[in-house]
């Protein structure tokens, strides 16, 4: 089973690293970028085949490792059942 979680800095926490592309973005005329945020995928494959059980795995490993948290939040989701490899 394949996974995917998604982490992000939680709103009002200063993102410089955003900031930054943003302005390289305006830098080369894309001026339309009224705001960017950058975050995080974690890409993960699993043993097993009840997606309940792996979505609160997952959601535990952000909990004690995977996100800050603190400072970010995250989104887990079940991608497919049975493909191998982590593309």
């Amino acid at each position: 089973m394949r996974a995917r979680v998604f982490v992000r800095l939680k709103r009002g926490i200063l993102d410089p690293q955003g900031a930054a592309v943003k302005r390289a973005l305006e830098g080369l005329g894309y001026r339309e970028v009224q705001e960017l945020r950058v975050g995080k995928v974690l890409e993960l494959e699993l043993e097993g085949t009840d997606r309940g059980q792996a979505h609160g795995r997952l959601e535990e490993m952000c909990r004690r490792l995977l996100a800050n948290p603190v400072t970010e939040e995250f989104t887990v989701e079940i991608v497919e059942d049975g493909a191998r490899g982590v593309r």
